[in-house]
């Protein structure tokens, strides 16, 4: 079974299968929009959390891969990497012309494959800007296979490689890696499963039922050489590296400089999106026009279809139906905020400022079990944690994923949730702040540092590529920008239509008010706050800022509002979040985080109050 018969894509007779591989951050996304237009599907590669993209080229298929740095079984992204590369008719490698040193090592990966191969030659620009005389005819020459040069941001060499796409070439591969793989082809049948077996892939060993001879490290090496000879072969003229963009770049990775740099960069996006956004965009979108206008109308016609209290009124246009609370939370508050995110992370993304905020904070997550790609999903949940949740994907390791999923649903306050927090204790003065913060800061380093030390298993290191600081382009952004929203939107929507369900569900039966009654001992003996804040609680899980914003009609002293506010905030996530929780790990894990939550949340709390109350 190869990779198109694990992720369902219908492949033409007589269709190439046409593969786009490269690094990360190589460009890959421009070449395949430039060669697939809008014939573009996204699958899920089955047994990981990776995405596919895979669009038509005339009658043949494009499928995009992950950026990697080798085609591997390391992780998650490697292993769809190999299984579509492998199977793959012609190869389009993308090539970073800066960072040629590191790219051509997959290059020649591929090569040594047998894989039929055309090489772009991308960012070009950059090469000239840092003062970088590059032979590409000599590069072509040694590669035996075509390369062409490119800009693809800007569109240059675009069509050049549309035009040239069938006429892919078997490159030259090493001849001593050659030789070993020969020992296997009539075992496996293929030349690229051959390669895998030399390079002791495991999914491959285990496939055929075959041994390592441990030669891995040995190919690697051979490799490698290969890679230092062509570049002193094709490099005529080093940059100097001393321009303003080298040197900012620099002053974003030294922790005396970066750190304050970071901090900036964090507080504007706060202002934008948890200020501006979530308040006042939010506002209109979510009160204005769903709150004035859609919901009422939809009222209306189910009330005239339906009839004004009866069960299936209640269903889809009630309190938390699925025609008015579902689109009001999709549409009104979360589309929003998901654009103002995504819009911000692909100006970081593209500006080559998020790989140097992930190489950062690298060593300090480390602690945490995590390594510096966590600061994605984690500066993500401050505005949804829906979203934070799904850009777990990027990490390396299962068990990177449950610690910062964890993370993210204990103690992380969405900006909706955060702008009512906000508001309670503000009137409250530093010291209760102090309190707040200081003991939500102290179990997000405990629960990570604790996940750390249980866990089985180990971490993946930080390798990330650090691409020159460039302007971004507006319609790049744009365009990332649209795509990852609504794939977001598609994505979450229908769980949280389930979510609203439920809710409408246990409120009919009065199991409501039942859990109610049920939690509220814990939240008289134990928190020493009023019976009626078990609502308050009972909101949040439907809504985090709704649980949150339930604290302001209760009668409340100040030590009182920072316990209800601490365990609102360690408080399981809302609805539309444990969904995605369930959907993104498995049931056991998503239990485990779900009930570890809860239990924090009235532990802490209540060690809180018993201190302060």
């Amino acid at each position: 079974m190869n990779c198109c018969d694990k992720i369902n894509i219908d492949i033409p007779k007589g269709a190439k299968k046409i593969v786009l591989a490269g690094n990360p951050n190589v460009g890959k996304s421009v070449f395949f929009n430039a060669l697939t237009g809008m014939y573009v599907d996204v699958s899920n590669f089955p047994g990981t959390t990776v995405d596919v993209s895979h669009g038509k080229f005339g009658n043949d298929v494009v499928i995009d891969t992950p950026g990697v740095y080798g085609v591997s079984s390391f992780n998650d992204e490697e292993r769809v990497a190999k299984d579509v590369i492998l199977y793959g008719d012609i190869i389009l490698n993308v090539v970073d012309a800066l960072h040629i040193e590191r790219d051509l090592f997959l290059t020649l990966q591929i090569m040594d494959m047998g894989k039929p191969m055309i090489v772009a030659l991308n960012m070009m620009d950059d090469i000239e800007r840092n003062g970088i005389d590059l032979d590409v005819k000599k590069l072509s020459e040694l590669l035996g296979v075509p390369v062409i040069p490119t800009v693809a941001v800007k569109g240059k060499g675009l069509e050049e490689v549309k035009k040239n796409i069938h006429n892919a070439k078997i490159g030259n591969a090493n001849p001593q890696i050659l030789e070993m793989v020969k020992e296997y082809i009539h075992k496996v049948g293929e030349q690229s499963e051959a390669l895998m077996v030399v390079e002791e892939d495991e999914d491959i060993l285990k496939e055929y039922s075959l041994t390592s001879k441990g030669k891995r490290e040995e190919v690697y090496r051979l490799r490698r050489e290969q890679v230092d000879k062509i570049v002193s072969e094709i490099i005529k003229k080093e940059g100097k590296g001393n321009t303003f963009r080298y040197k900012l770049g620099q002053y974003m990775l030294n922790p005396i400089t970066g750190i304050p740099m970071l901090a900036v960069s964090l507080y504007v996006m706060f202002k934008v999106i948890g200020v501006f956004v979530a308040g006042d965009v939010v506002g209109i979108t979510e009160g204005v026009i769903m709150g004035e206008h859609y919901e009422p109308f939809i009222r209306k016609i189910a009330s005239g279809l339906l009839g004004d209290n009866t069960l299936l009124y209640r269903v889809f246009a009630g309190e938390f139906g699925l025609f008015t609370l579902t689109p009001t939370y999709m549409l009104g508050l979360l589309l929003p905020l998901v654009i103002a995110f995504y819009f911000f992370m692909s100006i970081m993304e593209d500006s080559g400022y998020l790989p140097r905020i992930a190489a950062l904070v690298d060593r300090v997550l480390s602690f945490l079990g995590m390594n510096g790609r966590a600061i994605i999903p984690i500066i993500l949940g401050f505005g949804c944690i829906t979203m934070a949740t799904i850009t777990t994907r990027l990490l390396g390791t299962r068990r990177e994923k449950i610690i910062a999923t964890a993370l993210l649903g204990l103690t992380i306050p969405c900006s909706a949730q955060m702008g009512v927090i906000a508001g309670l204790i503000a009137p409250l003065g530093a010291k209760y702040l102090m309190i707040y913060s200081f003991t939500i800061l102290a179990v997000f380093v405990l629960t990570g540092t604790l996940l750390n030390k249980v866990l089985p298993g180990k971490s993946s290191d930080l390798f990330i590529d650090l691409p020159p600081i460039r302007m971004p382009r507006l319609s790049n952004v744009l365009s990332k920008t649209w795509t990852k929203s609504w794939m977001f939107i598609k994505e979450a929507t229908p769980l949280f239509a389930l979510g609203a369900l439920i809710i409408t569900i246990l409120n009919e039966t009065n199991a409501l008010v039942a859990i109610q009654d049920a939690v509220q001992p814990i939240t008289v003996g134990l928190l020493k706050l009023p019976k009626e804040a078990a609502n308050a609680f009972i909101m949040g899980i439907i809504r985090r800022d709704f649980g949150a914003a339930g604290l302001t009609d209760l009668s409340m002293s100040a030590s009182q509002t920072v316990v209800a506010l601490i365990v609102i905030t360690l408080f399981v996530p809302c609805i539309a979040s444990i969904m995605i929780l369930f959907k993104e790990r498995s049931k056991k894990e998503a239990i485990y985080i779900w009930l570890g939550s809860f239990v924090t949340a009235f532990l802490v709390g209540g060690a809180v109050a018993w201190m302060i109350i």
